[in-house]
């Protein structure tokens, strides 16, 4: 017997962003948007906001080597500790970009910590603490939009406390509205890789996370042909990494990173 109503439910129509326009605030080259790169890496964020026509501003990251990287992409080495920058020196910015770090509530970072006897989560005086900064700045320069970025774990830490008080800072303190999505990047990389993502607008807006395709590039396709020979695996640890890979795939501890 078929007990599926013959009934269908009312096709919701899709709201249209039209509504609020963008606006800039001041000084963008030619009406641009203006976005800082904040824990900015070798500049991820910045690759896609500069493809899309808007304007860096301001960048920052600690790592030395992810400065000299950044610098060799985008001739400009961030700044450093976002601590040792007064906020009132951060430049106007229409989008706040962040991907604040994620070892104090990554799955392997939490699990170091804790056999190393040290904190996590918020807890992580070096790094744990680090969303704060970006609040503070969302709080003192009101952008009119952020895109956040942080582990998938980050929604389950300490039993989803950890997010919560995320979401509950920037949506009841700070006042914007938040859309979150967990993205896998194996869509557009040859890497299973979720991380998940926070939008926030300072008005109310309609927004929908992009679809993705189910599946992506492979490996073998954005592998070089010549490779100096400094990054190719000796023969040795080519062997040795074939023979353990059968037990180590079995117990799922096995991970290959190609570089």
């Amino acid at each position: 017997m078929n007990h599926r109503s013959s009934k269908r439910p009312a096709k919701q129509e899709k709201l249209r962003e039209e509504t609020v326009p963008y606006r800039t605030n001041g000084k963008g080259v030619d009406g641009k948007l203006k976005f800082i790169d904040l824990f900015c890496g070798i500049g991820g964020f910045r690759f896609a906001f500069e493809r899309a026509g808007c304007e860096c501003v301001f960048s920052s990251d600690w790592n030395k080597y992810a400065q000299q990287t950044y610098a060799a992409n985008f001739g400009e080495t961030p700044h450093g500790d976002i601590h040792s920058v007064a906020v009132a020196d951060i430049p106007e910015h229409d989008i706040l970009c962040g991907g604040f770090p994620c070892q104090p509530f990554s799955i392997a970072g939490v699990s170091k910590k804790l056999s190393l006897g040290k904190a996590h989560g918020f807890d992580d005086k070096e790094q744990g603490n680090l969303f704060f900064s970006l609040a503070e700045i969302i709080e003192f320069r009101q952008p009119a939009a952020f895109v956040l970025e942080n582990v998938k774990n980050l929604k389950s830490h300490d039993q989803g406390r950890t997010f919560q008080i995320i979401q509950n800072t920037l949506t009841d303190a700070l006042g914007y509205h938040l859309h979150t999505a967990v993205i896998d990047a194996q869509s557009v990389v040859p890497q299973h890789r979720e991380r998940i993502f926070l939008v926030g607008f300072k008005e109310r807006r309609a927004f929908e996370f992009p679809q993705f395709p189910a599946e992506g590039p492979k490996l073998e396709s954005i592998l070089e042909t010549d490779v100096p020979d400094k990054y190719t695996l000796t023969d040795h640890l080519w062997k040795y990494l074939q023979e353990i890979t059968p037990r180590s795939t079995k117990r799922r501890e096995m991970v290959l990173v190609l570089v």
